[in-house]
């Protein structure tokens, strides 16, 4: 879609661009979303691309994750053979309803950013105990958990002018075990719930992440492994107003699914 209310293009911003931030400012990414809809109250687009930030930085610590990095390039990640957690990953990008061309334009960034209750990646990186750092426009920057950055449907903590800079995934994070479950309505759906349940080799603890059906993510985290009475009765006192509600489910159909996949995650891991 043309954006016809854009008057200028920042191509070569600033390493720090947030100093350069205005009124009717975006930052542009891949794009798949800024250009799929109008946008009247845009004047001008500061292209992050051009600043060539390292997509994938794989070491010891972790994986660190450049906001601009591509689904694709995430998806063709070649992990580190201890990472049990690195199929969540692929599986992650595939939750992506889109064609193979979003994939090569679309940014784990973006994703986040846009605070869906179906966005994957922020599935992905809430399951995986990761990390957020931003920047802000007088070139501070403040690290966040990535479970507290939604905040609600396309609502997040970022202050005007503020970016997301990279995502840090813990290294014992990419070592627990893991499964998941995922119900859409048709095979190549939106995300009516997805679930994700983590485990410490070794250990009987159990984490599990629920999104795409809660307005804002949901970690539950359990020292020992709980029983189904008590998981249970964990997402039964979640917030009404947590369960969403849109053509591809109602709050009680998907507080159910919560419960039912949460069940299945807690033997499976058990």
């Amino acid at each position: 879609m043309d954006l016809n209310t854009i008057t200028d293009v920042v191509r070569r911003p600033l390493d720090r661009p947030g100093v350069q931030w205005r009124d009717g400012d975006a930052w542009l990414a891949g794009g798949t979303w800024l250009f799929s809809v109008p946008q009247p109250s845009l004047r001008r687009l500061v292209d992050l691309t051009a600043l060539g930030w390292d997509a994938l930085v794989p070491s010891e610590a972790g994986l660190r994750i450049g906001a601009t990095c591509t689904i694709r390039e995430l998806y063709e990640l070649a992990p580190h053979s201890d990472w049990l957690a690195a199929p969540l990953l692929t599986t992650s990008c595939e939750a992506f309803l889109s064609s193979f061309k979003v994939w090569n334009s679309a940014t784990v960034g973006g994703n986040i950013c846009m605070a869906l209750p179906a966005g994957p990646m922020i599935t992905m990186t809430v399951a995986l105990e990761a990390t957020y750092t931003l920047w802000a426009t007088d070139g501070s920057q403040r690290t966040v958990d990535a479970a507290d950055f939604v905040t609600g449907d396309h609502e997040n903590i970022l202050a005007p002018g503020e970016i997301l800079r990279h995502i840090d995934i813990p290294v014992d994070a990419l070592r627990k075990c893991h499964t998941h479950r995922r119900f859409t309505l048709t095979r190549l759906g939106r995300s009516t719930m997805f679930v994700v349940g983590t485990r410490t080799p070794g250990t009987g603890d159990l984490t599990l992440t629920v999104t795409a059906g809660t307005t804002r993510p949901v970690r539950l985290s359990f020292a020992t492994s709980p029983d189904a009475e008590t998981l249970r009765g964990r997402i039964d006192a979640l917030p009404d107003d947590v369960w969403f509600d849109d053509p591809n489910g109602s709050p009680e159909h998907r507080h159910h699914l919560a419960t039912h996949f949460a069940e299945e995650i807690r033997v499976e891991l058990g």
